[in-house]
């Protein structure tokens, strides 16, 4: 599927650029976080999207559990 001459792969990379530039715009740790695991998540499609890029899938699934774990599991 392409749109605007830009195929799915590259609009879910696009869309998790755009996420992430975002997510570093919070003030709140916690908007942060969640954006940023939206990003992750987004980043690790699109790394399996490409033919499984594993650098791209493992660093974004580490940071998106390192997010979970602050956002859910951490006491403070």
């Amino acid at each position: 599927m392409d749109f605007l001459e830009i195929n799915t792969t590259e609009l879910v990379g696009y869309l998790a650029m755009v996420v992430l530039l975002l997510s570093f715009l919070m003030k709140d740790i916690r908007r942060l976080r969640t954006l940023n695991s939206i990003a992750c998540a987004l980043f690790v499609a699109y790394g399996f999207m490409l033919a499984t890029s594993w650098p791209i899938v493992i660093s974004n699934a580490a940071i998106f559990c390192v997010n979970l774990y602050y956002l859910f599991l951490k006491k403070k």
